[in-house]
């Protein structure tokens, strides 16, 4: 099978309708290539592909580890999955619209969402959903899979308006089992519309099983009801989820319909810092395929390419490390110094009038805040 003039490698899941699913991969867990690179991959956009990737696990280090000290409330880490935000970020023009999940950081950081506004939003602050930049984006969405019925509707307004922008939703395996899933795919296959739908299948449903979960041997068939291409990658390859997205986007742009890309990773991480993953998941089971995606993750599979191409360094990882630290720091300083949001934002965003009852509400919780500020003086 050749896209573009690029071999898609790997292995094929064949659905009950006997339809392929392709499945794109460019770099093993050596480091070594499968294929030859698509024409994007220069030695500079591979470094930069790197670093991003880089960035983002030591800001969600740092995210982890402000919640663990009380500076942050329930975090949705992005450990080893950071190759398909990272991928996604990479893939978008600045028009288009990302519809994102709570694992979107890599994404979100590349197209100009700040620190402090992701940090802030954890926090439990709506306002770092008012992103100072791209301000089109939507808000990180923690209902499961209704971010991809949003997606339809920008995606049907670009249509409408005649615009060549495309819309990226975002989301868990979790989310594929959703009704809303299953809308979502309806439409934008009915009405053709400009929308990449990208499933993060990183195993786990909070704790629920891929197994568990649908009996289908992939999700990316999911697509075929709908009548839109679906497709596997390697969701630990950046240059893979690049390429993939890159193909899909092209392929909406052009008005020829919306695509599923089922990435494939693994959770690193509890499914929140609010999770203990020990209570469902067996302890030599989960340690078994822990050892084995620490060795499939992204980071290490690109920096191991890069140094053997002598594009990068063990020195230069570690410069960049603290430049990344310093960045992150000052972002953290801007964060914990933002004001507290009102108590009455619970009350103001809802309606254009708000209702009596809550109206009497939003009176009496202004009063308990002002009595407990009072108290705590």
């Amino acid at each position: 099978m050749h896209h573009e003039g690029c071999k898609i490698s790997g292995d094929t899941a064949e659905n009950s309708s006997a339809q392929p699913i392709g499945y794109t991969r460019f770099l093993n867990v050596e480091g070594e290539l499968t294929q030859p690179l698509p024409s994007f991959a220069s030695k500079e956009t591979l470094l930069s592909l790197y670093q991003q990737l880089l960035f983002t696990r030591l800001f969600d280090y740092k995210a982890v580890n402000l919640q663990k000290t009380g500076r942050l409330n329930t975090y949705a880490a992005s450990l080893g999955q950071e190759a398909i935000s990272v991928g996604i970020g990479a893939s978008m023009e600045k028009e288009d619209v990302l519809c994102p999940y709570y694992r979107d950081y890599g994404a979100q950081l590349m197209r100009g969402v700040k620190m402090s506004e992701i940090l802030s939003f954890w926090k439990g602050n709506e306002w770092g959903n008012c992103f100072s930049e791209c301000q089109n984006d939507f808000p990180i969405c923690v209902p499961i899979a209704t971010q991809l019925l949003h997606a339809t509707g920008v995606a049907t307004a670009f249509k409408l308006r005649q615009q060549k922008h495309i819309v990226i939703a975002s989301c868990g395996d979790g989310a594929t089992s959703e009704g809303d899933f299953y809308e979502a795919l309806n439409i934008a296959g009915v009405w053709q519309l400009p929308v990449v739908f990208v499933i993060n299948n990183n195993q786990w449903a909070i704790s629920i099983s891929r197994q568990d979960q649908s009996h289908a041997k992939t999700l990316a068939q999911k697509a075929i009801a709908a009548g839109i291409h679906g497709e596997q990658v390697d969701g630990n390859d950046v240059i893979a989820v690049k390429f993939v997205v890159d193909r899909a986007i092209t392929k909406a742009r052009a008005g020829e319909g919306p695509s599923v890309i089922e990435a494939l990773t693994y959770r690193l991480s509890d499914h929140t810092t609010a999770d203990d993953a020990t209570r469902y998941r067996s302890v030599a089971e989960h340690q078994q395929a822990l050892n084995k995606a620490w060795t499939e993750e992204p980071l290490s599979r690109l920096r191991l390419y890069l140094q053997k191409k002598a594009y990068w360094s063990e020195t230069e990882d570690e410069q960049f490390k603290t430049q990344c630290d310093a960045t992150i720091a000052t972002a953290v300083a801007e964060y914990l110094a933002l004001p507290q949001p009102a108590c009455t934002d619970l009350f103001d965003y809802q309606y254009a009038k708000l209702p009596v009852d809550l109206q009497e509400q939003r009176i009496e919780a202004e009063a308990l805040f002002m009595l407990n500020q009072l108290n705590n003086a």
